[in-house]
């Protein structure tokens, strides 16, 4: 009799499947896809855009740049100072060499801070620079 119970434990050992290497595997992918994946960055507010008849689509690291209708300027979810956009710029230019500034203005805003971001992209020697619209 005891040998009838040691073969029916040694049965049951033999059929059983060992996980770990498969939830290794897995969570080996989840940190590859989680690494690799794009962040979709914000400007810092929520802005009314002005409608475009034609939008052509933009690619590199996007810089994404807001003005409120009050004149506010807003750059990765910080209010900044208008002097201190060109600096912005330039680290950000340090990061990631074909960056791409898209300014998000809002339809009320007034023309005197969108000449001061275009100013300061030049000067940060920013070639692709776009006014995002709605189409």
């Amino acid at each position: 009799m005891k040998s009838g119970l040691s073969r029916k434990g040694k049965a049951e050992e033999a059929g059983e499947i060992d996980l770990t290497p498969m939830l290794d595997v897995v969570f080996i992918l989840l940190i590859f896809f989680i690494v690799t994946s794009v962040f979709v960055t914000e400007a810092g507010i929520d802005v009314s855009k002005p409608e475009a008849s034609l939008v052509d689509p933009t690619a590199g690291d996007l810089i994404l740049i807001a003005v409120s209708a009050d004149g506010d300027i807003w750059i990765d979810g910080d209010q900044i100072d208008p002097r201190f956009i060109r600096s912005r710029f330039e680290l950000r230019l340090a990061d990631a060499p074909n960056s791409v500034v898209i300014i998000q203005a809002d339809r009320d805003a007034n023309n005197e801070q969108l000449l001061i971001i275009l100013e300061a992209a030049r000067a940060a020697q920013i070639l692709d620079v776009s006014i995002a619209a709605e189409a």
